[in-house]
């Protein structure tokens, strides 16, 4: 590393720690937070993504020659469910036994202090409900609640260790499903009702942590709060679709950051 590195790491690490400390009084003085929370969140369980570093399906393809996002469509699962459960299944197996971390804990310890903070989840492994998250929006479902797509019994599992092949209802024998959004379905209406009217009232500070925001539903609380006088922060070590427009951009992973701004309000990290 040359001193011009040095120089500018230093620079860095300086404005990282300047805007923790902003950071850090923000959180204080709001009473109203929404953390909105994507795959780099659960990345730091080692969840791995779809694609990218650490993804499943780097490939343009899967070796069944099709992309993933078709494989786990709903026009797929009405077509051809053999297809689309052989990747739940895989994706399910990965990410068994992975558990909330740190970063979850502190959303919840968060939502202790502030009864009035939430959390809008696009992950599906329902981390933030363990890690202690009440309030709590769920857009794109709970991957460990199944349900017949004729007769709707709903059944709540461990993990998909006991499924082979395309499951099927014990009481009317018809396809089961998990109760998560695939790829071209509708977002769960009562989701949906529950943000809007949470959005109604308004935050006085945003977080965007480990997500693209690449769905428009995810972008909006950001894009909205500039114009509502909401501070809004970044996490993520990438560019997004609302890096340009939020108020703090930390590039950090999810878990390293939120420890860092807890620890700068005072507090030891929870267990």
């Amino acid at each position: 590393m040359t001193r011009t590195d040095m120089k500018i790491d230093a620079a860095v690490n300086a404005n990282d720690a300047r805007m923790i400390a902003e950071i850090a009084k923000l959180s204080h003085e709001a009473e109203r937070i929404l953390f909105i929370t994507g795959a780099g969140l659960s990345a730091d369980s080692g969840l791995p993504t779809y694609r990218g570093i650490g993804g499943l399906y780097n490939e343009t393809h899967t070796e069944d020659n099709i992309p993933i996002e078709l494989a786990l469509s709903g026009d797929m699962l009405q077509q051809r469910p053999d297809i689309t459960w052989k990747y739940l299944l895989q994706i399910e197996s990965a990410c068994r036994g992975a558990g909330f971390n740190l970063g979850h804990r502190i959303m919840a310890k968060m939502e202790e202090l502030k009864p009035e903070v939430w959390v809008l989840t696009q992950n599906i492994d329902g981390f933030h409900r363990k890690a202690g998250s009440a309030n709590l929006i769920e857009i794109h479902g709970k991957v460990e609640q199944l349900y017949c797509t004729s007769c709707e019994v709903v059944e709540q599992v461990r993990d998909y260790s006991h499924l082979m092949g395309v499951p099927t209802c014990k009481h009317c024998g018809s396809l089961i499903r998990p109760d998560v959004v695939l790829f071209g379905e509708m977002l769960p209406m009562q989701a949906v009702e529950c943000l809007q009217g949470e959005l109604e009232k308004g935050f006085d500070l945003i977080f965007s942590v480990g997500t693209t925001s690449v769905f428009p539903y995810i972008a909006q609380p950001v894009l909205q709060a500039r114009f509502l006088g909401a501070k809004t922060i970044e996490i993520n070590p990438g560019d997004t679709e609302v890096s340009a427009y939020v108020d703090y951009r930390l590039r950090m992973g999810a878990s390293e950051a939120l420890a860092k701004i807890w620890q700068t309000m005072g507090y030891d990290l929870p267990i």
